[in-house]
């Protein structure tokens, strides 16, 4: 960080490291690291959870997968989330795995196959119960059948089947019975339609950690590479952001002073206000407001008064502190800092939104591979 810097998002990639080897070396099948979003606004880690065991690398659109492979990546790369008018051509010439949820798509993924002289390689993607993303099971036997005929032509080649679980953060839940069965008639489906998949994936993070996705292929990892566990089931995954800045200004303020818009928050008593350059631009909810804390000069101090775009203030009761003191946001927690998954609870929100949305002002992301501390005006890493 240089003397003029205000803010930084730093990148712990010991602990994506960290995260990625625990998966790597617990689940049944290969890690696929799932790196949608900006890598769940980690950045550019791709090379990170490869060295640390995944042995391929998920997305949702083709250019996030352009990403991966400008980075340098060669394993195999996975893209599921893409319009019929998709850039399919481009993926298939840089080695793009597509998932294919339709006939419309899968139509759309051979022609580019057949343009670009190169077969496709595809997983055809059935939704067991989310009704969002993947094949309807009513349409599924058509799907396979579609894709039987492409392979035939060499056009494609079915090298997966994949699928979404609905609720396998409550791993009692009937309803993860079902959605395994409709997976599993799905493979069947596609097997009896002469496919031969290479690969079966139905479980996420919370569907791993449960259990209740086990039996498959690959398991796409993607919170949990990030100290996020949407099961709740386990300790041992740790946070790999943290979100610090600077006092841009301070001011004793008396008894009776509104603070921000609407006066939402007045002093009750004689008080000094520190200002923050950072708000809901930075992706900090408003939701957070009347219940946020920051650490500041070795205490958690209250966020009052509402959000602003650019600006928090936090009221630092009787104590003193001075401009460009160290304030930070969220990190792992070990020096007493609140955590993203504190901020999601003051949100009413999950740790993942917290996560994608700090640090749209990207030129302030810094990697490291130390987790330091936060006292004194100044840090480095």
């Amino acid at each position: 960080m240089t003397a003029r810097s205000v803010s930084e998002l730093v990148v712990h990639d010991d602990a994506v490291r960290a995260n990625t080897a625990f998966f790597a070396e617990h689940i049944s099948g290969r890690l696929m690291a799932v790196l949608k979003a900006d890598a769940f606004g980690h950045g550019a880690v791709a090379r990170t959870v490869v060295a640390a065991g995944a042995r391929s690398i998920g997305v949702t659109s083709i250019a996030e997968a352009l990403a991966v492979r400008a980075e340098g990546v060669v394993v195999p790369v996975l893209s599921w989330l893409n319009p019929v008018d998709a850039d399919f051509g481009a993926a298939v010439l840089a080695d793009v795995d597509l998932a294919v949820p339709s006939t419309a798509v899968l139509a759309a993924v051979a022609h580019a196959g057949r343009v670009v002289g190169r077969r496709a390689r595809v997983h055809l993607h059935v939704d067991v119960g989310m009704a969002r993303d993947g094949c309807p099971p009513g349409a599924w036997a058509a799907l396979c059948a579609l894709a039987c005929e492409f392979e035939a032509a060499g056009d494609i080649r079915v090298v997966g089947v994949m699928g979404h679980m609905s609720s396998a953060d409550l791993p009692e839940d009937p309803q993860n019975d079902r959605e395994r069965l409709v997976f599993r008639n799905a493979v069947r489906t596609a097997r009896r339609r002469s496919l031969r998949p290479a690969v079966t994936h139905l479980a996420a993070t919370a569907a791993t950690l449960t259990g209740v996705g086990d039996g498959h292929d690959l398991h796409r990892i993607g919170a949990g590479l990030f100290g996020i566990d949407p099961s709740g089931t386990t300790d041992v995954l740790r946070p790999a952001l943290t979100l610090r800045t600077r006092v841009v200004a301070t001011r004793t303020v008396p008894a009776g002073t509104g603070v921000g818009y609407g006066h939402d928050h007045t002093a009750a008593d004689c008080t000094t206000l520190a200002l923050l350059p950072l708000g809901y631009g930075d992706g900090l909810p408003r939701a957070a407001a009347h219940r946020a804390e920051v650490l500041l000069a070795g205490r958690r101090r209250p966020v009052v008064g509402r959000f602003s775009m650019d600006m928090l203030v936090v009221d630092t009761g009787g104590d003193d502190v001075l401009p460009g003191s160290v304030a930070t946001v969220f990190g792992p927690g070990g020096d007493g800092e609140p955590t993203v998954a504190e901020w999601a609870g003051w949100a009413s929100t999950i740790p993942h939104e917290i996560v994608v949305a700090v640090g749209a002002r990207s030129a302030r992301v810094l990697r490291t591979t130390t987790t330091t501390t936060t006292g004194g005006t100044a840090w480095t890493a």
